[in-house]
Formats: structure tokens, sequence, C-alpha cells
């Protein structure tokens, strides 16, 4: 590190209250995907083995009334951000409402503007054009799938767990062995160049394991002998996860970087798959408003801030509060245009301070629909009770299964949680109608591409690449199929556009009108999206349709992989719905790619 750097980072902490390091602080940020409270040894479970996160428990500050969204873009949103998740755009996990708007700021930003290396390995799951890439949002190192897993259908084609190709800064890159193990073995390089270059750093690694389709290495899952097949595979990942971080904080530790380096593990919501063998006496898993949906474990260890011991903080926490969190204990300046709506738990964190903390009220809710619905699925909590769907009532310390709706003995509790939820709603309701458009023409990105995964409808689209095989061609109460969703897209330059109507994706070279065999399985307990079946759609015509208007319309030629349309736009916002002609009625073409020419 070089005298100038040392100087900066000390002179950055004036503006920021709370202990600094005498040196830069690294942070390394491990979270894992659809892994519960209870799907961990320190926290209760019985048969899971996960004994690297049991130690660092031991070894930390643990947040045990810790809650996050739902499901896992939301989360992702709000730790990457101190936002609400509903203020970022991103309340649902596809349909365009998963992706991190334009204006929001992350800490992968703020960390790069006060000189760190920025890292992010797995899943992102935030959108996947520009602007919402995370190499589009302060992430100077990159190695990740597409969309929100490997498989889904923004993924590279035919992908699954074992032996996948990524994207590595933009370029497409191939890899050997279980994603987990390559996503940390990629996250390990980047920890250990900026190691050697003295450079401090942050590495968020963001596993899409142990979300589903199950799959694990046989090693792995044969330590969980005697289970169903779908849990064995389940906390096979989980035990996979939890070799990874023993060998990630082995390499911290040998390359002398312990002592100034946060190390965080968490996860994103309930658990998806454990709560029928140990759910640490909540109620329900991912997706519910009850705490089995949200409350999950988070540790922090950093040596050099003395947190080093096991120390619990039973005080209402929630994603928000991470990014202030951070800010605060590694002396990064907050952008002065930034206002969070958590708040910095670094004195909770601090064993050796005795805080009392203001009682507050957080919210966690699970959209998964286009717009947001008031109420939906959604839990408004303070320290003592949890009001869920602004109806039921429970005193989570004497309830914590919340089986007892107190909501009729205590009126007055339910009427203030109700009013701090209509204000918040009222606060973030105009923001709804911005919509995150995908930027067309953009020097940073000249070739967009778009998939299904992302059209903006009331139905769930094909969101994964079995999906896109199977062409389902069915629509209730309806003669003919008609394409009901579309791409919220923005040309940010007036020009002419080509725009190419795709039913297989460009890596697939597969054509329109082809069918492909089922691809080959992997290890686990269920199979992988590229098994099912590639059905032909036997489609006749190809049209390019814009804000609703059928524009053009071409005959699709025999073995034809792409239909193309060039075409005039003005700089501006569209609905852009090209679709393809078959027998049924239409089918959108499930993949497009759209390029600004010359």
């Amino acid at each position: 590190m070089t005298p100038n750097f040392r100087i900066y980072l000390l002179l950055v902490g004036l503006f920021i209250s709370g202990p600094v390091s005498a040196a830069p602080t690294n942070v390394v940020f491990v979270i894992s995907d659809d892994q519960g409270y209870g799907d961990l040894g320190c926290t209760g479970n019985p048969i899971i083995k996960t004994p690297n996160i049991d130690q660092l428990a031991t070894e930390s500050s643990a947040l045990s009334d810790y809650h996050v969204a739902p499901t896992c873009s939301p989360t992702r949103c709000s730790l990457l951000t101190g936002h609400w998740t509903n203020r970022t755009g991103v309340w649902h996990t596809i349909m365009g409402r998963s992706m991190l708007r334009e204006n929001e700021v992350t800490v992968g930003q703020m960390f790069a503007d006060a000189g760190y290396a920025t890292g992010m390995f797995g899943k992102w799951h935030l959108g996947d054009n520009y602007p919402y890439r995370p190499e589009d949002r302060g992430f100077t190192e990159v190695y990740r799938h597409g969309g929100g897993g490997i498989g889904q259908t923004p993924d590279l084609w035919d992908n699954a767990y074992f032996d996948g190709s990524y994207y590595h800064n933009g370029q497409i890159v191939s890899a050997k062995g279980f994603c987990t193990d390559v996503f940390f073995e990629q996250a390990n390089s980047f920890i250990r160049k900026c190691a050697q270059q003295q450079k401090p750093f942050l590495a968020y690694i963001s596993t899409n394991a142990p979300h589903g389709p199950l799959h694990c290495p046989p090693e792995y899952m044969d330590m969980y002998k005697g289970q169903s097949d779908n849990i064995a595979a389940f906390y096979g990942m989980v035990t996979n996860i939890d070799d990874n971080v023993g060998k990630t904080r082995q390499l911290i530790e040998e390359l002398g970087i312990e002592q100034d380096t946060i190390f965080i593990f968490t996860t994103d919501n309930g658990t998806a798959s454990g709560a029928k063998i140990y759910n640490a006496g909540m109620r329900a898993g991912k997706g519910s408003p009850y705490d089995g949906g949200h409350r999950v474990p988070f540790f922090l260890h950093w040596p050099a801030g003395g947190i080093t011991q096991q120390h619990d903080v039973a005080v209402l926490t929630h994603a928000v509060d991470i990014v202030p969190t951070l800010l605060e204990m590694t002396g990064v300046r907050k952008p002065q245009e930034v206002k969070f709506d958590g708040v910095s738990i670094a004195d909770l964190l601090d064993p050796a301070k005795s805080v009392k903390f203001p009682e507050r009220f957080v919210i966690s809710d699970s959209q998964r629909v286009r717009d947001p619905i008031k109420w939906r699925s959604s839990a408004v909590m303070s320290q003592k009770y949890r009001l869920i769907n602004g109806k039921e009532l429970y005193e989570i310390a004497v309830d914590p299964g919340q089986k007892k709706n107190i909501a009729k003995a205590h009126p007055e509790v339910v009427a203030e949680m109700r009013q701090f939820y209509e204000t918040w709603w009222a606060e973030l309701q105009p923001t709804f109608s911005q919509t995150t458009e995908i930027y067309l023409g953009h020097p940073q990105h000249p070739v967009v591409s778009l998939t299904a995964h992302d059209w903006i409808q009331e139905v769930y689209p094909p969101w994964h690449q079995g999906s896109i095989r199977a062409a389902d061609r069915k629509q209730p109460d309806a003669p003919k199929l008609t394409h009901q969703g579309h791409w919220a897209v923005k040309a940010i330059r007036d020009g002419k556009y080509k725009i190419s109507l795709r039913r297989w994706p460009v890596e697939s070279g597969a054509a329109i009108n082809a069918s492909l065999p089922a691809g080959s399985n992997v290890p686990g307990a269920t199979k992988a999206f590229r098994t099912t079946p590639g059905n032909a759609i036997q489609a006749t015509h190809a049209v390019l349709r814009i804000d609703g208007k059928d524009l053009q319309r071409k005959p699709i030629e025999a073995n034809a992989e792409e239909v193309s349309f060039d075409t005039e736009l003005k700089q501006g916002s569209y609905r852009l719905a090209p679709v393809f002609e078959i027998q049924e009625g239409e089918l959108g073409a499930y993949y497009v790619t759209v390029t600004q020419l010359e």
C-alpha cells in the first residue's frame, strides 16, 4: 500500500464516526441462496454438517433477530443499497422486476470510489443488461452466471451446476467443476491478488446454492444417507458451501490479512427445503411473511474491530442496516446524495459496547407480482410484535411459532403498526411506476440480449430453460394464443436498430423451427433444466411489434436461426414485444438481440 493511499484512507475516516482500523479494512461478504436460519449446526440443526460456519459463529458477533426479504432479488437489492426493496424497483425475481434501478448507488460503487478493488462472484440477479449488470454498478471484477440461477433463461444455454460457462468481466468463459467451488476459487484468486498488491478489497461471494434444482457432488450427498434425496442434496450443497467458507478463511489467514478483514456469512431468505427437518421453531419458509420466510443467520468477524468472540445481538435488525454499518466500520464515505432506510448497527456488533438501541419498526414483504399490492404477504416487525398482512398479530418472544393471533386483544398495537405501514407505503408508492428500462444503443453495451425471463406481464414468463425447451402453448379461455408480455426498453439515441428474433439463444446455434434433444443430467436429486426435450414450434412468420403495433412481418425461411428487422427508433421509451406466428396463434420471441446500426 502506498503512503499516499494510506493518508487518503485516514483522511476519509475524519468524516465518519466510529472505529477505523489503522490499515484499510477489507470485506468478504458471503451470502448463500435459499438457506434458512435453521440450516446450520450452530443454530441447532441436528443433522446438517457445517463445522466451518459453526466455528465462525464462535468467533463472531451474530444477529439473532435479523431479517431480509422472503426471496432472492429483493434481499440482494436491500443488502447492496441500504434501501427498502420496493424503493429500488426490485420486488420480484422475474418479469422485469428484478432489475436494480439505475439511480440506486450500490455498496460496490461506494467502495470502488474509495479506492477499493470490488469483486462480485456467483449470483447477481439484479439485471443482465446495461445499466443493471454488476460491472455497471461498481464491481471491478465480475464472475457470474446469468439470471437468478444456473440454467435460468438469461443464463448461458444448457448450463448446469457442473462444468458450466460463466460471464467473466463480460466475456464468456468455461469452467470445470461444481459451480460453488468455481465461484469461491475465482473469489479466492481475487483476494490473493489484492493482498499481494496491498490493495484493499470488497469481495461479494453470492452462491446460487442451495437453490434448486438440487444438484450436488455425490460425496456430499453421501454424507446424508438415510435422508430423502432432496434433503441429502440440499444439505450436501450447504456443506459444500461450508467447506468453501473454511478454505477462504484459511486463505485470508495465510495471506496475513485476517486482522484487517471483515468476514460476513449470511443467507438471502428462509429455507426452501430444510423446514421439514429443522426450522428453529419458526413458522413457514421461503416466500412467507412469517419469521421462517425472512429471519436468517448473520455472522460478522473482524479482529481489528475487536469482534473475535461469540456475541449474540438479539436486537431487531434488517438487511437495510448492512451498508451503513460497513461504511462506518471501514471508513468509506457515504455519498452525499444517498439517504439510507437503514441505520448503522456497528455499535451493536461491538461486544465492548453496551448500547441501548431505539425501538423501531421494519418491514419485510413478498410481492412476487408485476405491480406491488398493498399489504400483500407483509410483515411489520417490532422488537416485541409481528403484524402479518395487516391483520394477524403475534408476540414473537413467547410465540416464536406464530400460532396465537392476539390482534383482537391488542388493537392499539395493530393500529400503530398499521399506521407505520401506511406511511411507508405512501412514501414508496409513487416510485412503483418507474419501470426499469433496458438501454438500447449505449456504447458500453452495443449488442443487447433480451430474454423471456424479463417479459413484463401478469402471468409468470418462461423464467428457466426447461420452460423455454417445452414451449408451453396452452392459454385457457382463449381461442388463439396471444403474447401478453413486453420488454421495457429505452433507446438512448436516435438511429436505426437491428432487432433479431430467435426461438433459441445465439450460443445454441439452433434454427427457429428446430427441435432439440434432451441434454444430459448432472448429479443430484432433481433433473437439470436441460434434460427437457426442446420442442419445435413450427413458426411460419416473425412479427416486429412495438408499443402494441405490428410494424413489419417476414416469413421464416427453412433453417433460419433468426429473423431480423431494421427499424428507426427515436430517443425514448418503448414496449418491445416481437412474436412468432404459430398454428395456435402467436408466441413471444424468447430471445431477441438489439444492435444499433451505424
